[in-house]
């Protein structure tokens, strides 16, 4: 039996080694092609032949064709506003239909679960034209209220996280005069560290990689655009040779300020996991 043991631990452990390999080698290449010195988007060799820092500092300080600093305001901008409005919602919606009981709710979520199946580009020009409507369309605000407008509507896996919390606790407060809001915010959020971390990040990375709803409500507003945007400009045909290596400086700016939350939140999510796993 401990051979066994040992025989499948070795073979876990290969495998797992093999999908790391597979996982981390293109994050590898992008890294060291942002310092490759020499131009063009295809080399036959894997390690570029000389190195420099020539690449980010013309993708941040060069703007005769590319404002990637301005663009990276833009989308740090609105993925910050888009976070803090859809983590709001979110929860929000998650504690009424995990906690509350009211005439449509049942219908309510079965039509949430449906619209979900469908992607949400599927609205895009309905979208667009009723941005055009109100006036806002190349603007911040409107990829703000994009983001942020339908995002109640994914509550079903915080829902679901509510939903094995204890209501002996929300109980006796009720018991105590706690209202609804203060049950919210002082029973369930500190109990819900894990779902909280959860919703914030994918919050902040929807906005902060989307392309194809930033590209149709910006339109040429060059000023406006996310990074998203720009970095595809730098693969068009007449920009690929020149700006490639550009290109792959700025994927790497990109992943920081997602890699940054990530850590930061890392923490949260543990102590969740661990107060969680004692309390029951």
């Amino acid at each position: 039996m401990r051979a066994k043991a040992r025989i499948k631990s070795v073979v876990s452990h290969i495998g797992l080694v093999l999908l790391s390999v597979v996982w981390l080698f293109p994050i590898f290449w992008v890294i060291i092609a942002s310092f490759r010195k020499e131009k063009g988007s295809y080399t036959s060799y894997f390690f570029p032949k000389a190195y420099t820092l020539d690449n980010y500092r013309r993708l941040l300080f060069e703007t005769e064709q590319f404002h990637f600093a301005k663009w990276f305001g833009n989308t740090l901008l609105v993925a910050i506003f888009s976070c803090l409005i859809s983590t709001i919602f979110v929860l929000s919606v998650s504690f009424c239909m995990s906690r509350l009981r009211f005439r449509m709710r049942k219908p309510f979520m079965n039509m949430a679960m449906i619209l979900g199946m469908f992607p949400g580009f599927m609205s895009m020009i309905a979208v667009y034209y009723i941005l055009k409507g109100l006036g806002i369309t190349q603007s911040l605000l409107a990829l703000v209220m994009v983001y942020s407008g339908a995002s109640g509507a994914g509550f079903f896996v915080a829902k679901g996280f509510f939903d094995t919390i204890s209501k002996s606790m929300e109980e006796a407060a009720s018991l105590e005069g706690a209202t609804r809001l203060q049950i919210f915010t002082k029973i369930i959020l500190p109990l819900s560290k894990p779902i909280a971390v959860t919703t914030i990040l994918t919050s902040f990375m929807g906005p902060w990689v989307d392309y194809i709803f930033a590209s149709v409500i910006m339109g040429d507003n060059y000023d406006k655009y996310t990074v998203a945007i720009g970095l595809a400009k730098m693969l068009e045909r007449e920009f690929i040779s020149e700006y490639y290596t550009q290109f792959a400086a700025g994927c790497v700016l990109v992943s920081i300020p997602i890699s940054i939350l990530f850590m930061a939140l890392q923490r949260y999510y543990v102590e969740g996991i661990t107060s969680g796993a004692s309390k029951g």
